[in-house]
């Protein structure tokens, strides 16, 4: 009976561990995200607007509002964070235009959108689920974790027989 006892205490401990290291984690990527001077909404207020310039030539308050279902007042709000934060040049009734570090940022984005939907498409699922998730984890991977993904892309992709059942 002692014997099991000291079992379960040291289960239970190690249990408590493993919830702590994850709380701990939890903790530290929240403190981080607070000191970043983007977050990933700016993010894709970023993408959408490199995205509208590269496919019509400019990017509207009304454009981005739409592709982001979100209200014009919202997108005004979040262009004039983005200019303070010299991301972009937004005169108003004149446009948006992305600064050197908007392009930059935009473009690590997109680079990291496709990454990860190539390697979500090489484990086997479709585009649209491919797509969707990489949306929803492009702006929260450190980048050793996005190297490393690029590494095994490159491997899969070399090894096309890694993936036969």
């Amino acid at each position: 009976m002692i014997l099991t006892n000291v079992a379960d205490q040291a289960t239970t401990n190690k249990e408590d561990k493993i919830v702590n290291n994850r709380l701990d984690s939890i903790r530290n990527a929240n403190f981080s995200n607070k000191d970043k001077e983007r977050t990933p909404r700016m993010e894709d207020y970023l993408e959408v607007i490199y995205e509208l310039v590269q496919s019509k030539g400019y990017a509207t308050t009304v454009d981005i509002s739409q592709y982001l279902n979100v209200s014009s007042p919202s997108v005004t709000k979040m262009v004039q964070r983005l200019d303070e934060g010299e991301m972009l040049i937004y005169e108003k009734y004149r446009g948006i235009k992305l600064t050197d570090k908007g392009i930059s940022i935009a473009i690590g984005i997109r680079n990291r959108h496709g990454l990860l939907a190539e390697f979500f498409k090489l484990i086997g699922v479709d585009e649209q689920t491919a797509n969707k998730d990489a949306e929803g984890l492009e702006h929260h991977l450190h980048p050793e974790s996005i190297k490393k993904i690029e590494k095994l892309v490159s491997i899969m992709k070399d090894n096309p027989s890694l993936l036969d059942p």
